[in-house]
């Protein structure tokens, strides 16, 4: 949960998933549409639905029990080479070498790394680098001890900006400081502009209901529940071949804007108010849902934005 996400937005989800999953077999037990339930608002789901497939390997793989080695996590769903180096380290003291944004920041300092960190080629310097300077322990605390402060080192006084260099334990070697260049390195994502994409949603309304499908597993929103999209000129024309709906009114919301990583969505909601309805309206992936809950379910949050503001 904390990877793209701050501490402070995190907590009270944390605590809602892990009372309702308290171990992995719970959490493989469950339902993807559950788990996404209780992720909703997080953001990059994909990282909800790899937890999930996660869990249900390590039962159905390794028996219930957590592997132990960085190169058996990372074959995890969701789980890179970083993040499996952290859990052997931490959990089981293998001598495995981690790169997270802090640790990129301080080797790139420290050695004139030059280069954006994300890019391929300077990635695998700094990968190289990690690897070298792993210490030749002898005990599991000290590979534990060693990742934690070189993690702590980033986040505490390696910062981005204003970085404590009088107080780091290592300035005396760095080749940032002694250059002058701490501003400088590592070099930021290089700019690029993000397209927008647009999208018109129908937001069908019959006694106190909304109609939501359920998009597939991969792609955006990943199996979370949102409104129709529309693409026609006739949204009364397109309800009654698409859902079986006869509209009494219809009218256009403010658009609404919603960033992702590499692009900026901006969706028109068009309020169908429905007169009369078949029941080929619902169907697998397709529910009419009280408003009510629909605000509580497995929803992103500009659906979820709507509904409130319904």
């Amino acid at each position: 949960m904390l990877q793209q996400t701050q501490v402070g937005a995190v907590v009270g989800y944390f605590q809602r998933f892990m009372k309702r999953f308290p171990d992995l077999a719970a959490l493989a037990r469950a339902s993807e549409d559950e788990v996404l339930q209780l992720w909703s608002g997080l953001g990059y789901y994909a990282r909800a639905r790899n937890l999930h497939k996660a869990a249900q390997a390590v039962v159905q793989a390794h028996r219930g029990q957590f592997p132990r080695t960085a190169r058996e996590i990372e074959s995890l769903p969701g789980i890179g080479r970083s993040t499996a180096a952290a859990i052997a380290a931490f959990a089981f003291g293998e001598r495995a070498a981690i790169l997270d944004g802090n640790v990129k920041r301080v080797l790139a300092r420290c050695f004139g790394v030059e280069g954006y960190p994300g890019a391929p080629k300077v990635e695998a310097v700094l990968w190289e680098l990690a690897e070298r300077l792993l210490p030749k322990a002898s005990r599991p605390a000290d590979i534990e001890a060693y990742t934690q402060g070189l993690m702590d080192l980033g986040a505490t006084l390696c910062t981005r900006t204003a970085p404590q260099c009088g107080s780091c334990p290592v300035s005396s070697g760095c080749a940032a400081r002694r250059t002058g260049r701490t501003a400088d390195l590592p070099a930021p994502r290089p700019k690029t502009a993000h397209p927008t994409r647009k999208a018109t949603w129908l937001v069908l309304r019959d006694r106190g209901r909304v109609l939501l499908e359920k998009r597939p597993s991969s792609g955006i929103w990943g199996g979370l529940w949102v409104f129709p999209e529309f693409g026609g000129k006739n949204p009364a024309r397109h309800c009654l071949a698409e859902f079986g709906c006869t509209l009494s009114g219809q009218r256009s919301l403010p658009v609404l804007a919603h960033g992702f990583t590499h692009f900026r969505l901006e969706i028109l909601p068009i309020v169908c108010e429905v007169a009369r309805r078949e029941r080929r309206a619902e169907s697998p992936g397709r529910s009419w849902i009280v408003e009510g809950d629909a605000v509580a379910a497995a929803v992103p949050v500009p659906v979820r934005k709507l509904l409130r503001l319904l």
